[in-house]
């Protein structure tokens, strides 16, 4: 597959595309982003690297986060976790408070806001020093060491994060916390403000095109059974109350970020990641999408 090509051919056409796409207000830090960036780089399971743009300008990858620490997470509590976390698309806004209350505090999965962070709570019970372990397993996974946190995004994140508030505290109340609410608001703030750039992103990601093998160093990161099913969670809940048109246009397991990114795996093929600050009103990078519609169309990589 010409997958240069390919990108030549589809960043031609976006040319053609107007952005309608607004950039995150809502977490003050995130609306000085430059709108007009955007970024593209897929790399495959035998280590070629295709890429285009700002594809080397790192970013906050938000919501992205929640597939690593739901794959370290799997490894510690398969069994209770989903007690406490359920595997269903929400049909909901990532930050829905009618649904939670509905379910009792049992988030419909792990990759919306509430879910997010019954997964830290987990992870705090299993990582002796939360912040650096967690960003030493994404290093990692990326065979680069030049990933860290944001502090002024997560401190940006926690001064106007109310609805997290508002959910955290109403799972606390159905039991569903055991950590003291602000340690677990913290953790999940400051992974929400992970910075990388598209490449680091899809050779992070790359497991789970190749069963939960890192093939950077040839190591188990989980069992192909858990690669399966994480990238099963990603292709039915990754885009929020989006998730079955990027299903029905894409065609691949991937998850979005209100930083503008998009991840998205082709297993046994590649894993590739886009980004593009102006996100469509469902939270989405607006040409991210379009990107990768108009990429996986024309290269006939969907997995159906």
């Amino acid at each position: 597959m010409n997958y240069a090509e390919a990108f030549c051919e589809v960043e031609t056409e976006l040319q053609t595309i107007k952005n309608t796409g607004k950039i995150a207000t809502y977490i003050p830090e995130l609306s000085h982003v430059d709108p007009r960036q955007f970024g593209a780089h897929l790399t495959t399971i035998n280590k070629e690297h295709y890429s285009l743009g700002d594809s080397q300008t790192k970013f906050s990858i938000q919501s992205i986060f929640k597939v690593l620490a739901l794959t370290l997470a799997r490894g510690f509590d398969e069994d209770h976790l989903w007690n406490r976390v359920g595997v269903e698309p929400s049909g909901s806004p990532f930050n829905s408070l009618v649904q939670l209350e509905y379910e009792q505090g049992i988030p419909r999965n792990p990759l919306i806001n509430a879910g997010a962070m019954v997964v830290c709570d987990v992870l705090l019970n299993h990582l002796p020093n939360p912040r650096q372990d967690f960003i030493k397993f994404v290093r990692g996974l990326a065979g680069d060491t030049d990933i860290d946190y944001c502090s002024r995004v997560a401190t940006s994140e926690r001064l106007t994060g109310h609805k997290n508030a508002a959910m955290i505290n109403l799972i606390k109340s159905y039991g569903n916390i055991t950590h003291d609410i602000d340690k677990v608001l913290d953790f999940y703030c400051d992974l929400c403000s992970i910075e990388m750039s598209c490449k680091q992103l899809a050779q992070a990601f790359l497991y789970l095109a190749t069963d939960g093998v890192n093939p950077i160093n040839g190591e188990m990161v989980i069992s192909a059974r858990k690669s399966k099913r994480i990238n099963a969670i990603m292709q039915l809940c990754g885009f929020y109350d989006e998730a079955g048109e990027f299903a029905f246009k894409v065609g691949l397991p991937g998850k979005s970020g209100v930083g503008g990114g998009i991840v998205a795996v082709h297993p046994d093929k590649y894993s590739i990641a886009v980004w593009s600050p102006p996100l469509n009103a469902k939270g989405n990078s607006f040409m991210g999408m379009k990107f990768l519609e108009l990429f996986t169309t024309r290269t006939e990589s969907s997995i159906f």
